[in-house]
């Protein structure tokens, strides 16, 4: 699977529910972590440019709709990978990659890397 890094891609999760104003209706919505706006852990590892990203590597926001999330109670928080490639350590945390999968705004909407960042280097660990 291709890496992840800080050119491109996306972490979609669906659904995030969230509590809609006025009435705290429950919502299915989509969620979108971006990855050109992560915050990179590691700065030795280049790929086209762009550090790579491993599973310390935190996305700040997520876009979604409007309302706290019934399991998180935030609205638009953080996303992290969960899953990544055990083999290929980067400054010490396992490399990410396309597929691995996330949990978007913060514990509310679990999610995966479906959006490549480069189409350049695969990381064909296990």
């Amino acid at each position: 699977m291709f890496a992840n890094t800080q050119m491109m891609g996306m972490d979609p999760a669906i659904p995030d529910v969230l509590l809609t104003p006025p009435l705290e209706i429950p919502v299915p919505f989509p969620n979108v972590g971006m990855r050109p706006i992560a915050i990179p852990t590691q700065f030795t590892v280049f790929i086209m440019a762009m550090p790579a990203h491993n599973m310390m590597t935190e996305i700040p926001l997520t876009i979604t709709g409007v309302g706290l999330g019934v399991a998180s109670g935030m609205d638009m928080g953080p996303s992290r990978n969960l899953t990544g490639a055990f083999t290929i350590l980067l400054e010490g945390a396992p490399a990410t990659r396309l597929t691995s999968m996330s949990l978007n705004n913060l514990t509310n909407a679990p999610g995966a890397s479906l959006v490549p960042s480069q189409p350049t280097v695969l990381f064909l660990a296990p």
